[in-house]
């Protein structure tokens, strides 16, 4: 059951964030087009989120606590990593897409996420292995 679930989320997260590249999108109530697409888009953004989350700790849910991970005091570089590849992208997209294919969030959401991630590793090092790791005597 969680793999269709998982599956479902996937799917739709990828078709709602694949139309906020085109103009397929209706003006809404707010007759804005590009608006609408941005609100999709973010909502495909969470679908895949919880897609992640599901896939990741078997059930849905939004808070990646460390009492949830499997091994926190070596898996949270791989976090840092991934955080740093997110501001990387971010600065990759803004200087090389001239022609505007990727769209104007696409950027702050990156960043966003990035720093994110550099903060939940940060304070997953800071509790496993930093300075507020707990000593055993």
């Amino acid at each position: 059951m969680d793999r269709n679930v998982t599956l479902g989320l996937l799917l739709a997260g990828v078709v709602l964030v694949g139309q906020s590249f085109t103009t397929l999108a209706p003006a809404g109530p707010w007759d804005s087009d590009s608006f609408t697409r941005g609100v999709l888009g973010l909502l495909g953004l969470v679908l895949l989120y919880l897609a992640w989350f599901n896939q990741t700790f078997g059930f849905i849910g939004v808070a990646p606590t460390v009492d949830r991970w499997q091994s926190p005091a070596t898996t949270w570089l791989r976090v840092v990593v991934f955080g740093l590849a997110c501001l990387v992208l971010t600065r990759i997209i803004r200087l090389v897409d001239e022609r505007g294919v990727v769209p104007e969030p696409a950027g702050l959401l990156l960043a966003l996420a990035g720093v994110l991630a550099l903060m939940n590793g940060g304070y997953v090092w800071l509790i496993t292995s930093g300075p507020l790791a707990d000593e055993e005597e």
